[in-house]
């Protein structure tokens, strides 16, 4: 998986390439803690995301719940199978997703 990420200000984007996995989830998991100090916006891009498990969504999880006491996240770009895999979990009420 490729994470890219950009940083403006207090506004953090990052955008996922491939799969997010067991195997990638503590590369997602070790950005996300490295980078969101003084952060009030996190986007999630998902344009290029394939697939997602539940490692994956643990991540997610755990960066909604920072993200919840210091600012807001949402979630763009979800293909209709990683919609699928949140409606399917009941993840899809937890963040925001655009």
């Amino acid at each position: 998986m490729e994470i890219i990420q950009k940083k403006e200000n207090t506004s953090l984007e990052i955008a996922l390439v491939g799969r997010l996995d067991t195997t990638t989830a503590p590369q997602l998991e070790a950005v996300v803690k490295e980078n969101l100090e003084g952060v009030t916006d996190l986007v999630l891009d998902f344009t290029k995301l394939e697939y997602v498990s539940s490692a994956g969504l643990r991540v997610i999880l755990a960066s909604q719940k920072t993200m919840n006491k210091q600012g807001s996240m949402v979630i763009r770009h979800v293909s209709p199978d990683i919609q699928e895999v949140f409606e399917i979990t009941g993840f899809s009420d937890i963040p925001t997703i655009e």
